[in-house]
């Protein structure tokens, strides 16, 4: 199955206390989101982090639709508690539209 990749920057609250939450969170995931990431088609996605940016690469095959996910979200009460939930954590990059919290990167080079 052909995959294709998205990556997508945020930042976080410029605090080392918050920051450290948000890193404990991300290693036990609620169940309920990774179902959501799967059942949307994304096969694989990472997050990395320096200082307060978060980079997130995700893989996703054919059946991904970014507006599909985002209406599926949109209808999901425990996705809803977790993106309310790391709201506390991050903040919008100063590029950002009103609302949006990931911001999509351009591809610009690859070998």
């Amino acid at each position: 199955m052909k995959t294709s990749r998205h990556c997508f920057i945020c930042d976080l609250k410029q605090d080392s206390k918050l920051i450290e939450e948000y890193k404990a969170y991300h290693k036990k995931v609620w169940p309920e989101i990774i179902e959501s990431i799967k059942n949307a088609g994304i096969v694989d996605m990472e997050i990395y982090l320096h200082s307060n940016r978060l980079y997130m690469i995700m893989e996703v095959n054919e059946d991904y639709n970014a507006e599909i996910k985002a209406k599926n979200d949109a209808e999901n009460p425990k996705v809803q508690e977790w993106e309310k939930l790391m709201w506390n954590y991050q903040q919008a990059i100063p590029s950002a539209e009103p609302g949006q919290k990931w911001v999509p990167m351009e591809l610009i080079f690859k070998l």
